[in-house]
């Protein structure tokens, strides 16, 4: 079979960007897309901004604590809309394959292109270029044999880079990296590993697939393959929408219950409203809590029937909430997702109401 030609770019700081392209007077400054408020939080960072620590999804306040100067930048989410769709155009210069995962980020496959272009790392300089002088705007590529590889090869030399994993190397590059590195691991994940003495790639190879699957679930198949240089996921052009969602982050943390069961209510009411204007029909809620000092807990519950209305919803809501031990701190933000769109998948649990 043949191996496979794959890009991943991801636009360097790309709200940030191009607030300072199109404003002179932010650039070379460090800035932040966001707004300074006390329940604020940081969309984006620019690299002046990052050299003091600043980064996304921290804290306005927090931010600022770090860097007295920074510069914060109302988002305008339109334009990177807009400017998003003019580097798919660029894309589709050399393949339609092309899987968004983000605004700023897209799989390419170019194993076959439209401009019969050999080698992969030639298109991506080539696409990098086309960006950096139709759009003012820098790009990071990464190109292997598969999106897992990819992925991890645009990290590897960010801002401005491009990496390239052939098969030859992959093996030895996979062994050195860090377990943290790796795509699809987080934080807590890489902690549990750590307990386990799994620190990097080689550690994980060790692992067989029972060890793995008994202590990370349906995920322990991934990681034994990712260790391996595994990845046989397609790109895949059209994306099946896989999750409804919406939260809610408060102007006061909520310490009351009935205050928190009322926010509670407007949360679920907005998912509902979302549900039906996108058509969703999934079976499994997951209910999202952030607490004031940034700590996050979520609790899932499954049904065998489609989740559509306000009353069921809001009352498997209050169900997962009464899981969650709320005395700690305040709740800073409210999330609830319905996802689970098909109708046989293996979930956390299994549960019938009777709702009319």
């Amino acid at each position: 079979m043949e191996q496979r030609k794959i890009i991943h770019f991801d636009m360097d700081a790309f709200y940030a960007s191009i607030e300072q392209r199109d404003n002179p007077a932010y650039r070379s400054k460090p800035i932040a897309v966001g707004r300074p408020e006390k329940r604020g939080v940081v969309a984006t960072a620019s690299y002046e901004a990052r050299k003091f620590g600043v980064h996304s999804a921290m804290s306005s306040m927090k931010a600022m604590q770090l860097c007295p100067d920074l510069i914060f930048v109302k988002p305008r989410f339109e334009v990177y809309k807009e400017v998003s769709a003019q580097i798919h155009e660029i894309f589709h210069e050399y393949t339609d394959l092309i899987e968004p995962l983000a605004l700023d980020e897209a799989f390419l496959d170019v194993t076959e292109n439209k401009k019969n272009i050999t080698l992969a790392v030639d298109i991506a300089k080539a696409i990098k270029q086309e960006i950096r002088e139709q759009l003012h705007l820098i790009a990071s590529a990464g190109v292997s044999y598969n999106k897992f590889l990819a992925k991890i090869a645009s990290d590897y030399r960010k801002p401005d880079g491009l990496y390239t994993i052939h098969p030859d190397r992959a093996e030895d590059f996979i062994a050195h990296l860090p377990i943290e590195a790796f795509w699809g691991i987080g934080k807590v994940t890489a902690r549990e590993m750590h307990t386990l003495g799994i620190h990097n790639g080689a550690d994980l190879r060790q692992c067989s697939l029972t060890f793995l699957t008994r202590n990370f679930g349906k995920n322990g198949q991934l990681y034994h393959d990712f260790a391996r240089g595994i990845d046989p996921r397609p790109v895949t052009p059209v994306r099946i929408r896989k999750s409804v969602g919406c939260e809610q982050t408060f102007e006061k943390d909520l310490t009351k219950h009935i205050p928190i069961i009322i926010e509670l209510y407007h949360v679920t009411t907005e998912l509902v409203e979302r549900l039906e204007k996108a058509a969703f029909r999934g079976h499994t809620l997951t209910l999202k809590i952030t607490f004031a000092d940034f700590t996050r807990k979520t609790r899932s519950i499954s049904v065998t029937h489609p989740l559509l209305q306000r009353q069921e919803i809001l009352t498997l809501a209050k169900q997962l909430l009464q899981e969650i031990d709320l005395q700690s701190s305040g709740i800073r933000l409210i999330g609830l997702t319905v996802s689970n769109p098909l109708e046989e998948q293996n979930t956390p649990r299994q549960l019938t109401l009777p709702f009319k």
